[in-house]
């Protein structure tokens, strides 16, 4: 091989893995990278903060199974990226963050901006590697690259000394690493064949990763020949669509009782893909007990945020599961059709607008109206985006589900996510509507993302729920200190406007008389001028939540 810097064979490597675009806030430290990118064919997005660089990235890997691709400067520059890192781990999200560090020979002399890798981010990665030998950069991509998707995919973080990179080497570029989607035996499929056979109240839980939408198909499609009651973890909703005629709901913290009721009275309970986490078992009180009957299957042989009871675990991804379950069978069982058609008919009229929609206070617009009527203008293949916080149930209860994926939100809890992942998904996708739900609080945090939108052509469509709040803890505020309103209120500017200067379509709206108009404005910003649309909704103070 040629010489090149180490930096150089950095790109020439992500190339080699199907790299085509990186996720950066440039940084001295990084500069020949930076450099390496310079007419790769790798398109480097340029982002106007840390987080909105790793939230996209963490998007990336969401949206297309491979990993996301970060690159930020140290000292602020990580600090700033952690909340992105934290997300891929908790959400098991595939994202190769690299970051520049200062020279090797400036190490533990606190120079500028230093900071140890491996302290920082140890506890949130799945590994944490520094480049000290140019030779060997090729070989570290690779090794971030299979450590990210293998197993439970997660975050990998990969220092880069400024001094290292810049180095001269003639190592080859490594190829990638393939990983296993694990395995189903004809042992697995026989239990499984027989506990289903017996069970009186089946159900299925889906969620997690390792998704494709062929192994969607294939689940939902076993689910749908045996008519077992299908379930969805929280912000998973995606893995079975909703107008199948056994999915009965999503669980979280927006959900009905009759969804509750599959997940805790199943006397078999098959996990594909997820696990038994904190929030569907209510903070880990749901089929807890050593005699529940809890099937897993997992790709993660650790079982990490699993909790609970476990009868059998079959080490597989969905793709290696759905693939068997094409030639299961079940002969002789119970009929189900009782102990599903509760939750799967609740589940239908949870998702319908009210027709006493519409029962607002002045000035403001009504959600539910805003949401029925932006219902008439999505296509069958949109994807919708959501961060944190109680504006994100306009859209976990209202948007239609299809095929896998279409659902991006976070398990974490971090806010911000909104923007930056509905523009990350328009860059991938061009030609796909995409639209995202923020709060006012939330859009603030990473709101300058819209200006990457403008300069690199993504168009998503933007609703802000403006209620003037932090809903979500205002709600618990309400609940535990009644009266006692303090530290959650906000005074907010011109979206609209905000949006104008950005080079985005900007709308105010706040009557009912006037959403019909102004959504169809929007939508045609999005599909036909191919601008980034907001539309700022002054929300009814009281409502906090759909139905309320």
């Amino acid at each position: 091989m040629p010489e090149q810097s180490a930096g150089h064979l950095i790109v020439e490597s992500l190339k080699a893995h199907g790299v085509h675009r990186v996720f950066t806030v440039p940084g001295e430290s990084f500069l020949d990278v930076l450099d390496g990118l310079y007419e790769s064919g790798v398109e480097n997005v340029v982002c106007r903060q840390e987080g909105g660089v790793t939230y996209m990235a963490e998007t990336h890997g969401k949206l297309t199974g491979e990993p996301g691709v970060a690159m930020v400067t140290r000292g602020p520059g990580a600090s700033n990226a952690f909340v992105g890192v934290h997300m891929a781990w908790q959400d098991s999200t595939a994202l190769v963050l690299f970051v520049g560090l200062v020279p090797v020979n400036h190490r533990e002399k606190e120079a500028f901006q230093e900071f140890d890798p491996h302290q920082w981010f140890g506890t949130q990665a799945k590994r944490v590697m520094v480049l000290d030998e140019a030779d060997r950069a090729s070989e570290y991509v690779a090794e971030a690259f299979f450590a990210a998707r293998s197993g439970r995919p997660g975050p990998v973080v990969v220092g880069l000394p400024e001094d290292v990179i810049t180095q001269l080497t003639d190592a080859p570029v490594v190829d990638p690493i393939p990983v296993t989607e694990g395995a189903v035996g004809a042992e697995d499929l026989a239990e499984l064949r027989t506990a289903l056979e017996s069970a009186r109240r089946p159900a299925i839980l889906l969620g997690g990763p390792r998704w494709t939408p062929q192994a969607s198909r294939q689940v939902t499609a076993f689910a749908e020949r045996h008519g077992i009651p299908v379930i969805s973890d929280w912000r998973a909703a995606d893995r079975i669509r909703d107008d199948s005629p056994v999915a009965a709901g999503e669980l979280g913290y927006n959900r009905t009782k009759d969804t509750l009721a599959v997940l805790t009275d199943a006397d078999l309970l098959l996990v594909v893909g997820g696990t038994l986490s904190d929030i569907p078992t209510d903070g880990f009180r749901r089929r807890q007990g050593r005699s529940e009957n809890n099937w897993i299957v997992n790709i993660d042989a650790a079982l990490r945020q699993h909790s609970g009871a476990v009868t059998r675990q079959i080490l597989a991804s969905p793709v290696a599961f759905g693939a068997a379950l094409e030639g299961l069978e079940l002969s002789e069982h119970p009929d189900w059709t009782d102990w599903r058609e509760p939750a799967v008919r609740a589940q239908r009229e949870f998702r319908r607008i009210p027709d006493t929609a519409g029962d607002n206070a002045p000035g403001t617009a009504d959600m539910e109206l805003v949401m029925k009527q932006l219902l008439t203008h999505l296509p069958e293949d949109t994807a919708v985006t959501t961060g944190s916080g109680n504006h994100t149930a306009w859209a976990h209860r209202y948007f239609p589900k299809g095929d896998y994926p279409c659902q991006f939100s976070v398990r974490n809890g971090t806010m911000g996510y909104s923007v930056p992942s509905a523009v990350a998904i328009s860059l991938e996708q061009p030609d796909r509507f995409v639209f995202s739900v923020s709060g006012d609080g939330e859009f603030l945090m990473n709101s300058q993302e819209l200006a990457t939108a403008a300069q690199y052509g993504a168009h998503p469509l933007i609703i802000i729920v403006d209620n003037s709040q932090f809903g979500t803890i205002r709600g618990h505020q309400e609940r535990h200190y009644p009266g006692r309103v303090s530290g959650t209120q906000l005074q907010n500017p011109d979206f609209a406007t905000v949006a104008q200067g950005y080079g985005a379509f900007g709308a105010r709206l706040d009557s009912n008389e006037d959403i019909e108009r102004v959504l169809a404005e929007a939508v045609k910003a999005v599909t036909e001028d191919r601008i980034p649309a907001v539309v700022h909704v002054i929300a009814d103070r009281a409502k906090l939540l759909p139905g309320m």
